[in-house]
């Protein structure tokens, strides 16, 4: 997936350059920052696929920047830090990140991540055969999918989503009905083996919830199946 723009921010101008050059022998543009503040003046000015964000940041750190693009943009958010606990990973991707890493980190497996979420932001979304309410349309009960402006509208109202809560919506709608766990949910979205992945799954459906129940903790659409996994109901 070249010719992608990746904004790159980190407050250590070496780790910036070292991501810069891996990502450009990849094929991708890159535009560097190395605060928050600097990024968000970056991403009004230029067209961005894809954001890599260090986590401590002086200014505005990566967490305060992740919740103000996500005001603004949908555009797929890395999160870097030297941070391994759990709490850590579950706050970033509560505040919409789409991916976690810590540092150190294999350079291979950061390639291979960022060209993975570019790949599904680029390209997500194909109709495919048996769409219902149209051609590119998933329905059921209020909800309405639109796969190919990958737009969903809850009871006729527009509704935001990341593309990761994009990709876990469609999935469970094209797949109405059928229970899947966690682990299956993260293969089929996130495509990785889904090994110790509950906590990752459970923040991105609750997310979902939020915009798509009327009460997340009483839902109608998507549910669990205690001792099992999720399944979107068929409404």
């Amino acid at each position: 997936m070249s010719n992608a723009t990746v904004l790159v921010v980190d407050d250590d101008r070496e780790i910036v350059g070292a991501i810069a050059r891996l990502l450009e022998l990849d094929g991708h543009r890159v535009l560097r920052a190395y605060d928050g503040l600097a990024a968000l003046e970056l991403l009004h000015e230029n067209r961005v696929d894809l954001i890599i964000l260090d986590v401590m940041m002086p200014r505005m750190d990566g967490l305060s920047a992740t919740m103000a693009v996500r005001r603004q943009r949908n555009v797929p958010i890395l999160l870097l830090s030297a941070k391994s606990e759990d709490a850590d990973k579950i706050a970033g991707l509560s505040i919409g990140a789409d991916d976690y890493m810590t540092k150190p980190y294999n350079p291979m497996e950061l390639s291979a991540r960022v060209n993975a979420l570019l790949r599904r932001y680029l390209t997500l979304g194909a109709a495919g055969a048996g769409v219902a309410g149209g051609a590119h349309t998933l329905t059921n009960g209020g909800l309405a999918l639109d796969t190919e402006q990958k737009q969903l509208t809850v009871d006729g109202r527009p509704v935001r989503l990341t593309p990761t809560e994009y990709r876990l919506l469609e999935f469970l709608m094209r797949n109405a009905g059928r229970v899947y766990a966690a682990s299956q949910l993260y293969e089929q979205v996130w495509n990785e083996p889904g090994f110790g992945v509950e906590n990752t799954v459970m923040v991105h459906i609750r997310h979902l919830r939020e915009k798509i129940e009327i009460d997340p903790k009483k839902p109608n659409y998507i549910k669990v199946v205690w001792g099992l996994g999720y399944k979107m109901e068929k409404i």
